[in-house]
């Protein structure tokens, strides 16, 4: 190794394990790495083992300053080693069991000739047991929300959400007798916003639900960081981040990451992707046949389930629209069942639908051809949209997708949703009016104009970028007092 590396600031980033974490966390990863950081990205062994299993084994051989480690979750292996885990397994797991493997972690790093020590941990804010690593071994940590900031805003609002008396719920019917509909006029950047908007773990009827006290736990400790890095931009969420400003530590807005990225030269770690699936690059080649704007695609993320009714309403509504489809469906994406579809609907579309287990979906979000997403309104996927101009249909599963959504569908005015009770002829009306009337084209012609803004804060002056290079500096400033 050049003797230059050991004198790089040494940068430690973990994401939590969920597909969703680790792709803008590699992002970021990347955009330090190029501005001069010396670089370990830690995920657990269980996903280590699914990008060596989609990408190939020397995939994640990267570079000397570049460096992938491991550390265990917890939690046996499952019989299906190429399945989503179980989010509330995997956050009551990391919370209990990964502090002292990280410990070690980095105690071994600080001990590797030839490298330099760790500088600074960037950590997800769903992995805060870091900041209690960081605390003992007198390294900061700046903490990553790899959600939106309308979500976290809702997080971080649980704790007086419950102080209210607003939740837990009473019992099961106020999921469905018009509570949900209630609306919380409180909170500063929140506009309009009613009950069933909030990240969806409030819609419980159990105080010692684990997502609930998981969520309140890990933001609470999110103030103790040193500094907050958000994927989003400035004049995407401005209201929520002026009230996110009063109740966290400095914040960072560098994003869209992806567009951030577009500075990097090509090179082996510019190529080096973190899709767990193996991707379909035909769909590519497919989407070149067909016509500017004319493709419905459709993909709910990486966690999302349904029934195989619900596959099937979905698999009509695309079918009844006449319009033509890219449809991502993954292997589980069905609850318990296989996901398969109707041998009449297959015969029916299969002029004009293609259908594919994963795919490079920024790619697919760029492509002149395609014309709505269909989505489950993860932020990842929210965001990818939004730097394609592509307006969205919005079927939001859990977590803050449910916000993300409905700023979406009201404050970015680029999205309509689908009743989460999801019925074919509803698929098929929207799926029409947003390729064929005028709320589709008014849509499309907004998602444009954030793409616009997102390109302005990306590019070099624009708030992202020059962001970025605050951040640099502030992690550049924490090593010369390291140093000392």
């Amino acid at each position: 190794m050049a003797s230059v590396a050991v004198d790089k600031p040494h940068a430690v980033l973990i994401p939590f394990p969920a597909q969703g974490h680790v792709n803008p966390f590699l992002k970021l990863a990347k955009l330090l790495h190029f501005r001069g950081f010396f670089i370990t990205f830690i995920n657990t062994e269980f996903n280590h083992q699914r990008l060596l299993r989609s990408r190939g084994l020397d995939s994640l051989n990267g570079l000397d300053d570049f460096h992938f480690d491991t550390i265990p979750d917890g939690l046996p292996p499952p019989s299906n080693l190429n399945a989503t885990q179980d989010v509330p397994t995997l956050c009551d797991s990391t919370t209990k069991n990964c502090l002292v493997p990280f410990l070690n972690l980095i105690t071994k790093l600080n001990d590797t000739t030839n490298q330099p020590p760790v500088t600074i941990i960037v950590s997800d804010a769903t992995m805060s047991f870091t900041l209690d690593a960081a605390e003992e071994l007198c390294i900061p940590d700046i903490v990553f929300f790899t959600a939106s900031s309308c979500g976290v805003l809702g997080y971080l609002h649980y704790a007086e959400l419950i102080k209210r008396g607003i939740t837990p719920l009473k019992d099961e019917s106020y999921l469905t007798n018009g509570y949900l509909n209630t609306f919380i006029d409180w909170i500063p950047g929140l506009k309009d916003f009613r009950l069933r908007d909030f990240p969806s773990f409030i819609q419980t009827t159990d105080p010692d639900d684990i997502m609930l006290n998981f969520f309140i736990r890990e933001s609470e400790r999110a103030p103790r960081a040193s500094a907050i890095i958000m994927n989003t931009f400035d004049d995407l969420e401005h209201k929520v981040l002026d009230s996110l400003s009063s109740m966290l530590p400095k914040i960072y807005t560098v994003g869209p990451l992806s567009f951030l990225c577009n500075e990097i030269p090509d090179s082996r770690l510019k190529l080096m992707g973190s899709n767990f699936w193996k991707e379909d690059m035909e769909c590519l080649q497919w989407l070149n046949t067909k016509e500017p704007k004319s493709v419905v695609f459709v993909n709910f993320g990486s966690i999302t389930t349904m029934s195989l009714e619900q596959l099937r309403e979905f698999a009509w509504g695309l079918a009844n629209s006449k319009h033509t489809f890219l449809w991502i469906i993954r292997p589980d994406l069905v609850m318990g069942d296989l996901a398969i579809l109707p041998e009449e609907f297959v015969i029916e579309t299969k002029e004009r639908g293609l259908l594919a287990s994963w795919c490079p979906q920024e790619e697919v979000l760029s492509h002149p051809s395609v014309g709505v997403f269909l989505t489950h309104s993860g932020w990842n996927s929210t965001l990818e949209s939004i730097c394609g101009g592509v307006p969205v249909l919005c079927w939001p599963f859990f977590a803050e997708q449910q916000t993300n959504c409905r700023f979406a569908c009201t404050e970015w005015a680029i999205g309509m949703e689908i009743n989460n009770n999801v019925k074919r002829e509803e698929v098929e009306s929207l799926v029409r009016e947003m390729m064929e009337g005028e709320k589709g084209m008014e849509m499309r012609s907004k998602a444009m104009e954030w793409k616009e803004s997102a390109i302005k804060a990306t590019k070099q002056g624009g708030s992202s970028y020059m962001n970025l290079d605050k951040l640099v500096k502030e992690m550049l400033s924490i090593k010369k007092k390291v140093d000392k």
